[in-house]
């Protein structure tokens, strides 16, 4: 929710308090302010100006001379918008200004002709496009705004923007009236809401319309205004920038005045032209079976039999809650408008969203909660708005069904348990002031709390919801420092909990950094670079939030991924993630998933820093597998664990392994395919992915100790030549068990492939240490060895002893 500092004054007396210390205080409340940001920062120099003449440039077909009035001179600006003209005012850059980005506006020449200074559109002053008005070009002020005066304020553009992440528990606060009511209790001042009037006619609404709901409980309320006469026609210029502030672009004035009010009492509203709705009877009810709708967007979508619908007694005008339909929507031509305000079914609204695709900015409204006794408020207040605005003749009464207000629920409690909860010792008087704050009526009588809740505070319903409220607007950082009571709990943690941290500390300590990424993710990634393949589909959330969180992942490497693309594009080059994280296996015959604990990790970029030793040296295959095979040296599991030349999909053909432990695939480890970095925009990017769960639930061997060796061990170095197919993996297998007992270590230390090799052949060098811990070796002994390792090469892998 954008709050507009300005507008939240309208409201609240702000004297004394800065855009940044009120942030504080709300974020201090409960409600955290993500973002403070001021739309004119960085803007020097902009100034009303009035064109006096506006000339065809000489030299050019769409240049304009125009001598411009700043107050104390005027000068020649050539400007190329299509809309300048003659006796408008409008925002200058004057010589020596800055505008958005932090461009600086100088004196220029324009094709032979002398500019000093910038006739400004309003995305030259950081205005986003997509918010901009219907002007295509220059901004144009209202003609009562002073020549040379500072054009910030008249632009709104001197305001400071709240940024509030609102949540269900503070679904009260999607509005600027309930802003001002969290302000207030904050601030502890008065807050102050006009009582709108709507100027209504002597003509009854019910004598024109009739309203009629279908649908049961999922629309408590429906209500309807009928509006004559209406002109339409821009909204007046300080509406369309407080709607811009709040991040709405100004359509025209009847819709800008139903999401102005939308934003102001947090009612969505829907005006329907009501000489094309085609009926004066409005029937709320259910789709039918394949009914279908062209919603204001211009797509056709396709109901479902739970969504509500507004209707002309046959034809679907519009969701409940959602969208409009395309073929009642407010044209230039509108002159009738049927006005709606209803309440909808938060669920309903939701579900409907949701399998529609059209989450909006209503629909969020309706899905977290409105309040039910400020529908009519907020026709009243469209109403009163369009007359004053778009002239328009507003007829008696609003034709509804249902209840329009429902009662205050009521809470009552030991007051004193506030103060148990809290860990504080605040009197009687002091917690029913600041439920008075806050708008609920209290009263305290003995030990008991009688609390009336406002119906706008939808999100409290029972005691501790009361303490909640009195300890966030007390201040969480004034209750008193205590030590929790009772006796201490020893809690230990299991061998797996145990592992699990082992290895997390392993893999920071090998330069990765730990990721938490979502388990929700998209059809596509779902099942991407998974260890095993299935063809069972991947499992879908029932309602998912979005579809880019609708289906359980069953791989962690997409969003590790995805997490590198992130960091890439804001210039963080050298990468290392990792994540322990639970992957959702779909199980035949069964909706819900096995779920299993995965390790996987992506790094991309450079392992060392250049300095004065050599030039940065980048991460590669073996800087991925060697951190698992830390992991694996940790665990005691290297002699149980082979890696084996793979293909995957999306992964290097020639540099990806898969990971076996005794002989079964539990993982894999190797470098994106090219086409892979190309679409996401990648550099050299290396991934691994590992079953973590069952190397860290087996049992681990004892650690065994050995004293210090009382005798010399042997070296031998051996080159081989075998066939370039041939891995390096195999004859180490038959290095090592062939030169058991005495065989200590082998070490591959050499690859050689070119001169003195045939093309098909490679050269593998190996230093083998052998050693025997109750005597020395001879080297008749170590002879014997060495050469049963060399024929056992020779035999099973077709190795030569290079000369």
């Amino acid at each position: 929710m954008l709050v507009s500092y300005k507008w939240l004054k309208d409201f609240v007396d702000l004297d004394g308090v800065t855009p940044e210390a009120l942030a504080d205080r709300i974020t201090n409340s409960g409600i955290e302010v993500e973002h403070l940001t001021y739309p004119g920062e960085g803007l020097k120099n902009i100034v009303v100006g009035k064109i006096l003449t506006c000339e065809p440039h000489p030299e050019s077909d769409h240049l304009h001379l125009c001598q411009v009035d700043l107050g104390s001179e005027t000068v020649q600006i050539v400007c190329g918008a299509p809309n300048v003209a003659a006796g408008q005012k409008v925002p200058v850059a004057t010589n020596g200004a800055r505008i958005a980005g932090h461009v600086s506006i100088k004196r220029t020449k324009f094709r032979g002709e002398e500019s000093n200074g910038m006739i400004c559109a309003l995305s030259e002053l950081g205005v986003d496009k997509a918010l901009a008005p219907y002007e295509d070009g220059i901004y144009v002020f209202d003609d009562e705004v002073p020549v040379g005066a500072d054009a910030l304020p008249y632009l709104n553009l001197d305001d400071a923007i709240l940024d509030l992440d609102i949540l269900v528990s503070s679904a009260h606060c999607m509005n600027m009236i309930g802003v001002a009511y969290e302000v207030g209790a904050v601030l502890n001042r008065p807050v102050h809401i006009p009582v709108p009037d709507p100027h209504e006619t002597d003509e009854a609404a019910a004598d024109a319309i009739s309203v009629a709901v279908d649908a049961g409980d999922k629309v408590p309320y429906y209500g309807a205004r009928l509006i004559k006469g209406i002109q339409v026609g821009p909204s007046p210029r300080w509406m369309q920038l407080r709607l811009i502030a709040a991040g709405i672009r100004p359509i025209s004035n009847v819709v800008d005045i139903s999401n102005y009010v939308m934003l102001e009492y947090g009612q969505p509203l829907h005006t329907f032209d009501f000489d094309a709705f085609g009926s004066n009877h409005v029937l709320v009810r259910f789709a039918g079976e394949n009914e279908t709708i062209e919603t204001l967007d211009k797509q056709q979508r396709k109901l479902e039999p739970t969504d509500v619908v507004i209707t002309n007694g046959k034809k679907a005008e519009a969701v409940a809650g959602v969208m409009g339909g395309e073929s009642s929507e407010v044209t230039a031509d509108t002159h009738t408008v049927l006005l709606e305000s209803a309440i909808f079914d938060p669920m309903t609204i939701r579900k409907a969203a949701l399998h529609l695709q059209m989450r909006t900015s209503a629909s969020s409204r309706y899905e977290k909660g409105v309040d039910r006794n400020r529908v009519a408020a907020a026709s009243d207040r469209a109403a009163e708005l369009l007359t004053k605005y778009a002239s328009a003749k507003v007829l008696r009464g609003i034709v509804g069904q249902g209840p329009q207000t429902v009662a205050e629920q009521t809470i009552t409690m030991p007051w004193q348990k506030i103060n148990r909860v809290l860990g504080a010792g605040l009197p009687p008087e002091q917690i029913s002031g600041i439920l008075k704050r806050l708008g609920f009526t209290a009263a305290i009588e003995g030990d008991t709390l009688h609390v009336s809740v406002p119906t706008r505070r939808f999100d409290v319903s029972i005691p501790e919801d009361l303490v909640e409220e009195v300890g966030r607007i007390y201040g969480y950082n004034n209750l008193p420092a205590t030590l929790p009571e009772g006796e201490a709990i020893k809690a230990s943690l299991t061998p797996y909990q145990k592992l699990m941290r082992r290895t997390e500390q392993l893999m920071e300590d090998c330069g990765l950094n730990q990721a938490f990424t979502y388990s929700l993710t998209t059809d596509e990634n779902a099942a991407a670079y998974t260890i095993h393949d299935t063809d069972r589909r991947p499992t879908r959330v029932i309602w998912p939030m979005s579809e880019e969180h609708a289906v359980l992942r069953e791989s962690i490497v997409p969003q590790l991924i995805n997490a590198v693309g992130y960091h890439l594009n804001r210039q963080m080059t050298d990468v290392a993630f990792y994540e322990i994280g639970k992957v959702f296996l779909p199980k035949s015959g069964d909706p819900r998933p096995d779920e299993e604990e995965h390790l996987a990790g992506a790094i991309t970029g450079n392992r060392t820093e250049r300095n004065w030793e050599g030039e940065p040296q980048p991460v590669d295959f073996f800087t991925a597998k060697g951190i698992l095979e830390n992991l694996f040296d940790a665990l005691a599991l290297s002699d149980r664990i082979d890696y084996r030349p793979a293909k995957r999909e999306g992964l290097h053909p020639g540099q990806t392994a898969d990971v076996f432990l005794d002989g079964k695939v539990i993982g894999y480890v190797g470098a994106l395919h090219p086409a892979v970095l190309k679409k996401e925009e990648l550099n050299p990017t290396f991934v691994f992915e590992i079953a973590i769960e069952p190397l860290l639930r087996g049992k681990q061997p004892e650690i065994v100790y050995s004293g210090l060796p009382r005798f010399p061990s042997t070296a031998r170095d051996i080159a081989l030549v075998v066939k370039r197919t041939v891995p390096a993996a195999d004859l180490y297998h038959v290095i090592q068990k062939n030169g058991a007992p005495l065989l200590q270590s082998v070490r591959l230390f050499d690859v050689y492939e070119g001169g003195h090799v045939a093309k098909d052949e490679k050269s593998m060098a190996f230093s083998l240490t052998y050693f025997d811990p109750e005597r020395t070796l001879t080297d008749d002994e170590v002879n014997a060895v060495h050469d049963r390792i060399l024929k056992a090469c020779e035999e099973e892998c077709g190795a030569e002893l290079r000369g």
